[in-house]
């Protein structure tokens, strides 16, 4: 499980460093090349409450084994695609084989292990593994396309897809899956398209809007359609027998809280991401191999917190987890100001990455706990798959809005850097202030150990 974790978090990343590549070989431009990011990240956000659905109705084995196998390949069009459209494509079926595939690895792993420390110790090495993943992405890319050419950041991952087959064949139990599949009542197709839709017209707005050439009624448009299709999803739900989230998940505060949180946070952590990369290969002109190589202390630094926090969490608790992490990436949105402000070389960033690394352990594993405190075999996936998409959609929205506004030609006369920072801090704010009023998971009741 945390193998093909490693891998889809770092499919997330992996382009950045290797967009110039890209956009060389294919001569296409930076805003088309936004794409190969964003595409991925929200075509999987989008529909992983479908996958956590589809996990929960028709077997997390069955579902495991479909997503992954399309994760592959994908990941093998997008080493070999012989244009750009193709390129976007198996980004966009990455992103969908990620949403199949991870609610079902979530949830197996939350159902082997009992709700306590055997838990929050299992969900620490799951949320440092997608962490490493995440900045691990920003490394390889530099390396492989230094050396390899950018087509290998896909072509890499297939043998290793190819293993977790095997092993998901091997090792997951199928007994339930051929009981859950003979009782699947009818899917929310509609909510999860209008879920996927809505974040892209959103995106789409906010890159679009101002770009040189661009009519200026087409970003309104898209952020309109956007609103529409929240809203109509709205309706789908509260209509649909068999709704992509059950009415009775939001009765449950703790988990609504921890993933308005997760949205807010993840948009700050992704945003810095992609800070690094500009700033390192853009103000201070390195190369991809350089650029990759001085983003290796924040994922060394990444493993030791992720190590560090789930004991933590059982002795502090999840929301004192959550605030510092919280501080800790408004601390490093700060630094990444501070730095861009004095024009300062790739080492002054190093405090920065270590902030980031303390924030996105602090804050993700403790979210995490929270987000699937209490679940069953009936709701782990659409549990799991909720946090998952707030993750994921989060962090593209952060990007756009901060990323999008901060490096938009319209602002031009001012510091980027500190237009993106400020933004994100204006995100965290927000999310402290929730997750101070978000409960404490309730003390686990004793449940028997199905780790055997």
């Amino acid at each position: 499980m945390s193998m093909l974790q490693f891998f889809v978090a770092v499919d997330v990343t992996v382009v950045n460093i290797a967009l110039p590549s890209i956009g060389a070989d294919f001569d296409v431009d930076g805003r088309a090349l936004t794409w190969v990011v964003v595409g991925y990240t929200v075509t999987g956000g989008g529909m992983l409450l479908l996958g956590g659905r589809l996990g929960d109705l028709l077997g997390r084995r069955r579902m495991l084994l479909l997503g992954t196998g399309l994760f592959g390949a994908a990941s093998l069009l997008a080493g070999l695609a012989p244009s750009f459209a193709l390129l976007v494509v198996a980004r966009l079926l990455q992103g969908a084989g990620e949403a199949i595939a991870l609610p079902a690895a979530m949830a197996t792993i939350v159902l082997l292990f009992p709700e306590g420390p055997r838990r929050s110790r299992a969900l620490g090495v799951w949320a440092a593994v997608a962490s490493c993943g995440l900045v691990l992405g920003f490394v390889l890319s530099g390396i492989i396309t230094a050396h390899l050419g950018w087509r290998w950041i896909f072509l890499i991952s297939v043998p290793f897809i190819l293993v977790v087959l095997l092993a998901a064949v091997f090792l997951i139990d199928i007994d339930r899956d051929r009981t859950v599949a003979k009782q699947a009542p009818p899917l929310d197709l509609p909510g999860a398209l209008l879920l996927t839709a809505g974040p892209l017209l959103f995106v789409f707005g906010v890159v679009e809007a101002g770009e040189p050439g661009m009519p200026v009624w087409v970003a309104p448009a898209a952020l309109a359609g956007a609103v529409a299709a929240g809203a109509w999803f709205v309706r789908v739900e509260a209509r649909s027998r068999n709704p992509l989230v059950p009415p009775r998940f939001f009765a449950n505060r703790t988990r609504v809280t921890a993933n308005l949180v997760t949205v807010l946070l993840s948009g700050a952590l992704s945003t810095s991401f992609l800070l690094f990369t500009f700033y390192l290969q853009e103000r201070l002109n390195m190369g991809p191999l350089g650029a990759g190589l001085t983003m290796l202390p924040l994922a060394v630094s990444l493993i030791v917190f992720s190590v560090l926090v789930p004991r933590l969490l059982e002795r502090w608790g999840a929301r004192v987890c959550v605030l510092a992490g919280i501080g800790f990436t408004a601390a490093a949105m700060a630094a990444i100001a501070l730095a861009s402000a004095l024009r300062a070389g790739g080492m002054v960033m190093i405090p920065a990455m270590l902030l980031i690394a303390a924030g996105m352990a602090f804050g993700i594993v403790g979210l995490q706990s929270v987000a699937v405190s209490g679940v069953t075999a009936e709701d782990a996936g659409i549990a799991s798959g909720v946090q998952r998409a707030a993750d994921q959609l989060g962090g593209a929205s952060g990007v756009a809005v901060c990323v999008g506004i901060g490096f938009a030609p319209a602002l031009h006369s001012f510091d980027p850097f500190l237009v993106a920072a400020v933004l994100a801090a204006v995100g965290l704010v927000a999310g402290a202030v929730v997750a101070r009023g978000m409960p404490e998971p309730a003390p686990a009741a004793d449940v028997p150990d199905q780790a055997g």
